[in-house]
């Protein structure tokens, strides 16, 4: 279908690449990238910051972006992420009515111009709210809303102004889509009718996450994610001091950055395992499928997911997987099946875990099978893409 056939769909979102090759999760992009093969035309609204055009496509996406402060203070966006961010530098919750209002005038300028049906807000706050402000802006337009919550707007300790604000976004939304079913209880509550919910995760490139090819040797253990308190890491560190009793000449490579970075490589010193850890940084989205082909296994020790799609791209990659047993990952990580799950924080159970994967082919081979066709027919972009395209077109599946 041609760019004039089709229907627009305007995405608001405040994680989106920078450009080509950025650290930057790029599942926002990827799900623009496969509403357009179903018919919908997206353009995304995204922060700007510095050192960004404020009108450019990505990969055939077109992207606009916002300024919403002077140069100096546009650090809402991007890095870890708004909320990590404003936990950083407390005050930056002093930018937010700026970026709000900023994403308010931008998007309603959008949608005087363009002859858009579907708003798509990304995050319950800021985006969320705004979408269903310019719901009631332009009433005449008969606009649908659909909200996206992946995990962090949900699991935050908001309370007051803050929580009422969460509460009427998603009952004014038309739709709330969650990531996983713990989200879905977390919404119902909050008070959230069961009939406005639908299950829909994000999704994976399985061309580009794919098993190695045939003979491609695996050792070591991997992490790939940030670098925070909630990810778990410093469980990891003591559980693969564990593992390096019984397998000395283990490796674990930590893929990633965040505000634990130095803490994280003190640890690894004081546990006398530095030599066998290596600090790989944030890496680009293109090298990340290397690190899963190559390991013979990947840990996920995080204390809170909203879904935890890093475990679906290594699957993907038939790479197996030990996790916390947590609910925001229990929908991903079947136990026994396509992973190995453990209590959270019990550093002997997770290197227990790794050890079977380990010293067990067999039982490697079974779970990097299962792990692969699970994503293949749960996570695929297709799959994912043919999900939202019923959301926007008002159905249900």
């Amino acid at each position: 279908m041609s760019a004039a056939g089709q229907s627009r769909v305007l995405v608001m979102a405040s994680t989106f690449p920078r450009f080509a090759g950025d650290t930057t999760p790029p599942f926002v992009l990827r799900l623009c990238q496969a509403m357009h093969r179903e018919g919908w035309a997206s353009v995304v609204l995204a922060p700007h910051a510095a050192g960004l055009a404020t009108r450019d496509h990505l990969e055939g996406v077109e992207c606009q972006r916002f300024r919403y402060a002077p140069p100096a203070l546009e650090r809402l966006a991007y890095g870890g992420g708004m909320l990590a961010n404003i936990r950083a530098a407390r005050w930056l919750w002093l930018v937010l009515p700026f970026y709000m209002l900023a994403l308010l005038v931008a998007a309603s300028a959008l949608l005087v111009r363009r002859k858009i049906t579907v708003v798509h807000a990304h995050w319950i706050i800021p985006q969320g709210l705004v979408a269903v402000m310019l719901r009631r802006l332009f009433f005449r337009r008969r606009l649908r809303v659909v909200v996206t919550a992946h995990g962090s707007d949900l699991h935050a300790d908001m309370g007051g102004l803050a929580r009422r604000l969460l509460q009427w976004t998603m009952r004014e939304a038309d739709v709330l889509s969650v990531v996983s079913p713990a989200m879905q209880r977390l919404a119902m509550g909050l008070g959230v009718p069961e009939q406005k919910i639908v299950v829909a995760p994000m999704g994976v490139d399985t061309d580009r996450f794919c098993p190695p090819i045939e003979g491609t040797a695996r050792s070591g253990v991997v992490y790939v994610g940030r670098l925070a308190e909630e990810k778990g890491v410093t469980h990891l560190l003591d559980a693969f001091a564990l593992l390096l009793r019984q397998e000395p000449d283990q490796r674990l490579t930590v893929v990633g950055d965040g505000p634990l970075r130095a803490q994280l490589e003190v640890q690894a010193a004081c546990l006398g395992i530095a030599a066998r850890v290596t600090f790989a940084g944030a890496r680009p989205q293109a090298d990340i499928p290397a690190y899963f082909q190559r390991a013979t296994l990947f840990a996920m020790p995080s204390l809170q997911e909203g879904l935890g799609l890093v475990a679906a791209e290594a699957m993907a990659c038939g790479c197996p997987v030990v996790a916390h047993d947590i609910p925001g990952v229990q929908g991903l990580v079947v136990r026994e099946e396509t992973g190995l799950l453990v209590p959270p924080s019990d550093a002997a159970a997770l290197a227990a875990a790794m050890l079977r994967i380990l010293r067990d082919a067999g039982l490697a081979a079974r779970i990097a099978a299962a792990g692969r066709r699970h994503v293949e027919s749960q996570f695929s972009w297709s799959a994912v893409a043919a999900r939202y395209r019923a959301l926007y077109e008002g159905n249900r599946r």
